[in-house]
């Protein structure tokens, strides 16, 4: 059975373009998409490592980087992602694909070992750690089966199913066998988030190496959650980024912009949206 890592990075990203070329730990030469790759290469289950990114011109880069550590690396769409995944993963015989975004620098081998054994022992065709959030963001692990990937390329429709490539597969519960991995008592920190979407987390990103690479290059989630234990004050650098994810329905959309609306002190216009939102669902009760 053949077990690969497929990272998904590009340097288009709509809220901080070019973020994986970001250096970790700062002025370092070392970007964060290395930083991804060469964590990935401690992993005990991994037989592959692909990137896929893009097509555009500006994707060179990635590719450049691909090529110095010494990966594979796979050309696909820009927006349709899932279609991204199974070519890359059909191009390398995958069995088993672990999905890995490229904005995701402290990913931690040993969860992705957990996840890929946690799947395979339970004949799997989807776990994950996402549902629901018990690890910190930005320790986030998907892997599922090479034959699942394909159903959910010939049967996705939605532009979000496509964008976000695992929609399809866990919004189909009665159809697949999926596992939930949650994070042990120790590891269980929801709140604290450490993915790159914004300048404010690549502060936060760059105070977690400079206290911990020195000491361990390839430092673990125990040694971020402790960190953050002895520092909680780190939660307030990134306390206003918001996870970027699929909304399956207007409603959860309007839902995400009131919470953003509110953390930026926007109340006038979370308010009316909030009015909106109250509006439309009394209407559709009477109905």
């Amino acid at each position: 059975m053949k077990v690969g890592a497929i990272i998904q990075a590009r340097m288009s990203s709509t809220r901080l373009p070019g973020k994986v070329l970001k250096e970790l730990p700062y002025n370092s030469g070392i970007t964060v998409l290395e930083q991804v790759i060469r964590r990935l290469k401690k992993s005990k289950n991994l037989k592959k490592i692909v990137v896929a990114t893009t097509t555009e011109k500006s994707d060179k880069v990635i590719i450049n980087i691909a090529k110095k550590e010494n990966i594979r690396c796979f050309r696909g769409s820009k927006e349709d992602v899932l279609s991204r995944y199974y070519f890359a993963a059909k191009e390398n015989d995958l069995d088993v694909v672990v999905r890995i975004t490229g904005d995701c620098p402290c990913v931690d081998p040993e969860i992705v070992d957990l996840i890929i054994t946690k799947h395979i022992e339970a004949e799997a065709d989807f776990t994950t750690n996402c549902f629901k959030r018990t690890y910190p963001h930005g320790l986030d692990v998907e892997s599922f089966n090479f034959n699942i990937l394909k159903e959910a390329h010939a049967n996705a429709h939605n532009a979000y199913e496509k964008e976000h490539v695992t929609p399809h597969i866990y919004g189909n519960p009665n159809v697949y066998n999926i596992i939930q991995v949650e994070a042990p008592r120790d590891l269980y920190a929801p709140k604290i988030r450490i993915t790159l979407d914004t300048e404010e987390d690549y502060a936060l990103l760059c105070v977690i190496f400079d206290h911990l690479y020195i000491k361990n290059e390839y430092f673990n989630a125990y040694d971020i959650v402790n960190l953050f234990k002895e520092k909680p004050w780190l939660c307030l650098i990134n306390k206003k980024s918001l996870q970027k994810k699929a909304y399956n329905s207007f409603k959860e959309e309007c839902q995400q912009a009131i919470k953003a609306l509110d953390l930026h002190g926007l109340k006038r216009v979370s308010n009316f949206l909030r009015k909106q939102l109250n509006e439309d669902h009394n209407l559709n009760r009477r109905r």
